[in-house]
């Protein structure tokens, strides 16, 4: 069974990883936006009995475009968010790709939010919808 451990910038908060992750995306709303300083989010979503989080974590909790509640989860010593969980998704925990600092983990398959995506954005493998 493939293990792999998130963390933050300075490895105080960590997530370890069991099997494969149930679906991996890339997110191009705004809030993801302002959570990565970038132009989209990546992520990677686990079945909850898949993770175990060690470290201490802070908690911003916010209300989505969608009118969804999320709670991120981010180390209150270097700010790197390293994972959330949505309320209409439970039994669930997505963790920040770029938090496993593995360029061999998969690519994402899916993208959401496409409507916000910056015209410039392109992702290999992911086709948009105009």
């Amino acid at each position: 069974m493939t293990k792999r451990t998130a963390t933050c910038a300075c490895g105080q908060l960590r997530v370890e990883t069991r099997g494969e992750p149930v679906r991996l995306s890339v997110c191009h709303c705004l809030s993801c936006q302002q959570r990565t300083g970038s132009a989209f989010g990546v992520q990677a979503r686990f079945k909850d009995g898949d993770i175990a989080v060690s470290g201490t974590s802070r908690i911003y909790k916010r209300v989505g475009d969608s009118g969804g509640k999320s709670e991120r989860h981010f180390c209150g010593d270097c700010g790197s968010t390293v994972f959330w969980r949505i309320d209409s998704v439970p039994q669930f925990t997505y963790v920040a790709t770029g938090a496993f600092a593995d360029p061999s983990f998969p690519p994402p398959t899916v993208a959401v939010y496409e409507e916000r995506r910056h015209p410039w954005v392109e992702i290999a493998g992911i086709a948009v919808s105009e």
